[in-house]
């Protein structure tokens, strides 16, 4: 029999075990990989009798009656790429979590509690973010001062300091006081009990144990992504005026659900209540893409509120970031811990708008009131309203909130120990309990989460229960409901067009130059209403329709470079196959249902004839094609960046051996370039580039970067773009060269 046992899990995530030497290690650690482990049965519920001990269960027969625990891992390997084709590769918190408090071993008098700690396992760097990340997941910001940086005042900083202390049991502790190390790289390390790991090469390590050998490769494929461990329907999410669509009603252990979340509404324009795990999936599964997201409003930086922060910067515009200073200076140092950047990055991928604490905050209409809340990070629950005929309407989302049986626990009128004052206490108590129309409550339970219970003499309208893994009980649901996904809270109906509306602005972006009446010539045109996985347009086909995406998400599937590229709503399909009579270079085909605008190719023609464009689109039509097809331009970028970006081209030839002078950012229109840098371990490195890959844009995401020596070492055509302050406003640009960065070091 094996000593040494390896199991595919989802995709880059595996489980390995050495039952002799008590090692269960979780390969690659992604978002809701607890979950995949779950599902799995790699984790388990677990009462044993009398005398029973099984390794590595976490379940142990105490002498008054049986504990009763959970199996699973007690070490992770970590991913040396912090990022993987766009999504958070290692996200220890909830794995490390489910060790300490349902493994039991962090837990005071708990038989798992022996000493040992769980095993953090990778290189160095890697190692050390994750370390400082965990920390910032267990209490936020860590002193008294980095909570008076956010403007927060002395009286109120001291005791939120105080609250936090409180729920850390008397103390910030380092995380190497909770976690053990174990520093791989070339040489053979010994992780547990005689089992050694080293590492072979980018994401790949050998475990052996005794005469066994087993290889563990994390590397993603091109074309692959994170799994999510659930399915979810796709819905048609219709734009009202001031409307909740309910798409989080888990926790971060609920295998079947998302987590608690929201998409608000309001004047057809889309905002997002937190965004956790897989938050990509959530949105097209409503036919919403990420580029239609307006902006997110966030409680809180626990990784099932957090986690989806990737996703949203795969957009090509900033997308509007509201919380509080308090909050959002955890979030941002939580984020550049993970991925080892400098805090002020958080400002170029987002467009940050500060709330303020109690009081009403507008936003062009919509008010939302932030309420401080206690938690062992910084959080801020959310209400919401907005003016109609009958006074307002309301919603309010409270996520992560204490039970009252933990708040009443937690009183202290002494300000130099832990607790909340009574006054306090008495204040977040209340603000639970104002009455909405519609309020979502967490339920979780135990020490950092609410309870039903609670609000049974809530004077809301309508209560709903989330947060929780479990089903509801009687008492429950006389109390509140469920929901189930993609349901719609309408608070004010919608009487505008709002998509056409999206659809004009679209087109005023690509045709800025056009007069109002002729882009509504086109806005006349036939609407459709398009489920998911429809073909729009064939390979090789010669369309007869030019179509604009006005809502969801299309893909476009390119059989010569084998690959698919994701289109955001903004999107026009075939219309430079039309004005010259070409067939489509690809599939393109409904990724979650969609609206579009068919415009008739006679009529489009004509509208492009007339307004004297086709010189114009002529000459940016082959750039275009091209970056449709690249991995760097391809994807969820709108037809009108991409024609901006386009017309910022400058195209140049090199003979076989000839050098090439890196001048802004460099892309391979044809040929092959041989690239040689010095990375920070200054030894040279050399790979070669060919059609579609790009290098020089290191300096975007770091001043100090030097840009690789280039050599042609085919005849090459190569594209470049001098005026990178174009790409510095497109934050799936900078996130993408952030990734392909981490991969050549």
């Amino acid at each position: 029999m094996s000593k040494i046992a390896k199991t595919k899990i989802a995709a880059g995530v595996f489980w390995l075990e050495v039952p002799e030497a008590d090692l269960y290690v979780l390969c690659g650690c992604p978002a809701d990989s607890v979950k995949h482990l779950m599902k799995a049965g790699k984790i388990r519920d677990l009462d044993r009798e009398v005398g029973s001990l099984e390794p590595g269960s976490g379940s142990y027969q105490h002498p008054h009656g049986t504990i009763s625990s959970e199996t699973g891992p007690n070490a992770i390997l970590l991913s040396d790429l912090s990022v993987q084709n766009g999504d958070f590769a290692n996200l220890a918190e909830f794995p490390v979590l489910q060790m300490l408090y349902r493994q039991g071993m962090l837990l005071p008098n708990h038989p798992n509690n022996t000493g040992a700690k769980p095993l953090l396992i990778g290189r160095e760097n890697v190692v050390n973010a994750q370390m400082k990340y965990i920390h910032r997941g267990n209490y936020g910001l860590a002193n008294l001062e980095e909570i008076l940086d956010t403007g927060i005042s002395q009286d109120q900083a001291e005791e939120m300091m105080r609250i936090k202390l409180h729920f850390a049991f008397g103390a910030i502790r380092p995380s190497s006081d909770l976690l053990e190390a174990i520093i791989v790289d070339q040489e053979p390390v010994e992780v547990l009990n005689e089992v050694m790991v080293v590492r072979k090469s980018v994401n790949c390590y050998e475990f052996k144990y005794k005469d066994e050998r087993v290889e563990v490769d994390l590397n993603l494929g091109k074309n692959r992504s994170y799994q999510t461990p659930y399915e979810l329907e796709n819905h048609h999410f219709k734009r009202e005026y001031f409307s909740i669509v309910h798409t989080g009603e888990g926790d971060g252990w609920d295998i079947n659900r998302p987590c608690m979340a929201s998409v608000l509404c309001y004047q057809g324009k889309v905002y997002l209540i937190d965004v956790g795990p897989n938050i990509a999936h959530t949105l097209n599964s409503i036919g919403v893409d990420v580029n239609e997201v307006e902006g997110i409003f966030q409680t809180h930086a626990h990784d099932d509120h957090f986690a989806g922060l990737t996703t949203l910067v795969r957009a090509d515009h900033r997308i509007k970031y509201y919380t509080t200073p308090l909050v959002r200076a955890s979030v941002k140092k939580k984020l550049s811990s993970l991925l080892s950047i400098n805090e002020n990055t958080f400002e170029e991928f987002f467009e940050v708008l500060d709330l303020e604490f109690d009081e009403w905050n507008s936003i062009d209409g919509l008010e939302v009131k932030p309420v401080y809340s206690p938690h062992p990070v910084e959080t801020n629950i959310l209400f919401f309203r907005t003016l109609w005929e009958n006074g307002y309407a309301t919603y309010a989302h409270l996520a992560d909130i204490s039970s009252h049986a933990v708040l009443k626990k937690m009183v202290e009128d002494n300000p130099k120990l832990p607790g909340i004052s009574h006054k306090l206490m008495k204040k977040v108590w209340a603000d639970y309990l104002s009455p909405v129309q519609v309020k979502k409550i967490d339920i979780g339970g135990g020490l950092i989460h609410g309870k039903a219970t609670d609000f049974k003499d809530d004077k809301s309208d309508k209560i709903i229960l989330a947060h929780t893994a479990h089903k509801l009980t009687q008492e429950e649901k006389i109390i509140g409901c469920g929901v189930t996904f993609g349901s719609t809270d309408t608070l004010i109906e919608g009487h505008e067009d709002y998509a056409l509306e999206f659809g004009a602005d679209y087109l005023r972006g690509y045709y800025p130059n056009v007069e109002l009446g002729e882009i509504h010539m086109l806005l006349n045109c036939e609407r459709k209403s398009i489920n998911a996985g429809t073909i729009l347009l064939r390979d090789q086909e010669i369309p007869e329709h030019v179509c604009l995406v006005l809502t969801g998400v299309a893909e476009l599937l390119s059989p010569q470079e084998k690959t698919s590229y994701t289109l955001s709503s903004g999107t026009l399909i075939g219309d430079l196959a039309v004005l010259f009579g070409l067939k489509s270079r690809g599939t393109y085909r409904t990724l979650s249902h969609i609206e579009i605008l068919k415009i008739p190719a006679i009529l489009f023609k004509e509208f492009v004839n007339r307004n004297k464009l086709l010189n114009q689109l002529q000459k940016t039509l082959e750039a275009i094609e091209f970056l449709q097809q690249t991995w760097l331009f391809g994807e969820s970028i709108s037809s009108p960046i991409q024609c901006q970006i386009a017309q910022s081209l400058t195209l140049a030839k090199f003979k076989k051996g000839e050098k090439i002078e890196c001048d802004g950012l460099m892309l391979v229109k044809e040929g092959k370039v041989e690239l040689s840098s010095r990375g920070k371990d200054k030894t040279e490195s050399q790979h070669v580039v060919g059609k579609g890959d790009f290098w020089g844009g290191e300096k975007m995401n770091s001043s100090e970067a030097k840009c690789s020596y280039a050599k042609a070492i085919t005849q090459t055509m190569i594209y470049s773009i001098t005026d990178i302050e174009i790409l510095r406003q497109i934050p799936i640009i900078r996130w993408k060269l952030l990734e392909q960065s981490e991969k050549r070091e």
